[in-house]
């Protein structure tokens, strides 16, 4: 299977780039984000593989999602075939969590494959929901879906459209892997 990661700075370089793009310096996304200043150098370095997590807050703050800031142009037209050896993934350091990138870049919605492993907690600030609107759609096992005080329990076949902008946690309290379909759309900012 191929990888988003199989060059170890293209992460880096898209940070660095989007960076660049908005004349922000490293201190601003730092403040923006949440990340320190060190850890972003580190990632557009390549000397860092963040976590989902962080990943989260710099796509937060670069008003990206995960998909887009993971991306970069993939050359096959619509209509063309990819095959599954050829489809984008990436894999969070700590915690094993996949995401595989099922739909192109320029594609309306972003579609992305995820698969939590046994026991994985993924915490997503509330600033990744500002400006997209996302759907969990369960294909195998059991997601816990944690919303403040509220815990949302889906099993296969189980969808749930997510709401206002808040702070949430993907957590697989199973002892398989679960298996999930996260489907993305822009939503338009103030």
């Amino acid at each position: 299977m191929s990888t988003l990661m199989e060059d170890p700075n293209v992460l880096g370089r898209r940070v660095k780039a989007e960076r660049a793009r908005r004349g922000w310096s490293l201190a601003r996304l730092a403040d923006v984000s949440g990340v320190s200043r060190a850890m972003i150098s580190k990632i557009e370095r390549g000397q860092s593989s963040p976590t989902a997590a962080l990943l989260g807050k710099l796509s937060a703050a670069l008003e990206l999602s995960m998909t887009e800031l993971l991306s970069s142009a993939d050359g096959a037209a619509p209509g063309q075939v990819r095959r599954a050896a050829d489809t984008p993934d990436w894999t969070d350091p700590d915690t094993g969590y996949l995401r595989r990138q099922m739909s192109r870049p320029g594609f309306p919605a972003d579609v992305t494959e995820i698969v939590l492993p046994a026991g994985a907690r993924v915490p997503m600030p509330a600033a990744s929901y500002a400006f997209i609107a996302q759907l969990v759609w369960v294909l195998d096992g059991r997601l816990s879906l944690v919303e403040g005080t509220a815990t949302h329990v889906l099993t296969a076949g189980d969808t749930l459209e997510l709401g206002r902008p808040q702070a949430r946690e993907f957590v697989n309290e199973g002892d398989g892997e679960c298996r999930y379909v996260v489907i993305v759309t822009r939503k338009a900012t103030a």
